[in-house]
């Protein structure tokens, strides 16, 4: 029974599930997968028909909702491949490896991020939770070699998140969203004739006193899908996991996920710092306005933050 009313919190309205502790709940949506199925093989040898229904109903209910993650619905082309396994990043064209990564309030190892961004030939970069003294270390690690342009803004003066890129960054704000979590820094990159407007995201964590702050966060990344004149890759610290009515809403007919479009499976990135704890919630996203696609998305963990790193190659063309 618990892991049928766990498993199906899911489906609750974006204003019940902002209510204590339930996004919580609904972030291990995917792992009641392994409750129901122990329940179940616990339930046949002991012939309790009505806790074997119950569980099945929850294994199916799982599976319904977390299949996608395991089948592509567009897949990535074989010029989009080739295109990032070139020796050196090109820009010219309409296609990326692009990386994000909340980098723990500055505590990440910046050498490591450089290293990755180096040997995944990284073209857009969005970086949550940095310091002025993390930027510093950013460059003197070389970040400038790979990403010469840049934008970084904090709305406390204190912990910022930015941008980093192989091309240009034209018409950078501090806030594209006017968020009240963190100011969300925008710039516009051309990929191969097309104009993509780039987003570093970072919302609200659900945590007591801020659930309510954390349904509001995201409902403002939701008044975007009005914003016509520009097309959109939001890539960042989402605090909430597709299973998330909240997130989905955002996404509503126009945005899509990057892993969940994929097929390539879980892309769980939080918490990496925790030994008690498995990796167990993909709360960090790229995430793809329409016509784009994305393929090859991965996560890699960098010592320092309490996240790991997720990557994914697309093509806007």
């Amino acid at each position: 029974m618990t892991a049928l009313i766990c498993t199906a919190a899911r489906a609750l309205p974006s204003d019940i599930q902002a209510w204590p502790f339930i996004p919580i709940v609904v972030s291990a949506t995917p792992w009641f997968t392994l409750l129901a199925l122990l329940a179940l093989l616990l339930a046949m040898p002991l012939r309790r028909p009505l806790a074997a229904l119950i569980a099945v109903a929850a294994l199916g209910l799982n599976v319904y909702w977390q299949h996608p993650f395991f089948f592509p619905t567009n897949s990535l082309s074989q010029d989009a491949q080739n295109a990032v396994a070139a020796a050196e990043a090109h820009t010219a064209d309409a296609y990326a490896r692009v990386m994000t990564f909340n980098v723990y309030k500055g505590q990440a190892d910046a050498q490591s991020i450089v290293n990755l961004v180096r040997d995944q030939r990284v073209e857009v970069l969005a970086l949550q939770e940095t310091t002025d003294d993390f930027v510093k270390q950013l460059t003197e690690a070389g970040i400038e070699h790979y990403l010469p342009y840049a934008h970084v803004s904090s709305s406390d003066g204190v912990y910022g998140n930015g941008l980093w890129s192989a091309a240009p960054l034209k018409d950078v704000v501090d806030d594209e969203v006017n968020s009240s979590a963190s100011f969300m820094p925008s710039g516009t990159v051309d990929m191969g004739g097309n104009q993509i407007r780039f987003v570093s995201v970072h919302t609200t964590a659900p945590v007591p006193g801020y659930w309510g702050q954390w349904k509001r966060s995201l409902d403002e990344l939701g008044l975007m899908r009005s914003h016509t004149d520009a097309r959109y890759i939001f890539m960042g610290d989402f605090n909430a996991t597709y299973d998330h009515t909240p997130f989905r809403e955002f996404l509503g007919n126009r945005f899509v996920d990057a892993a969940h479009q994929s097929g390539h499976g879980f892309t769980f990135s939080w918490p990496t710092n925790r030994s008690y704890l498995p990796t167990f919630a993909g709360i960090d996203h790229v995430v793809l306005d329409t016509g784009m696609t994305a393929g090859q998305c991965q996560i890699a963990k960098i010592a320092g933050s309490d996240h790991a790193a997720l990557l994914a190659t697309i093509s806007v063309g």
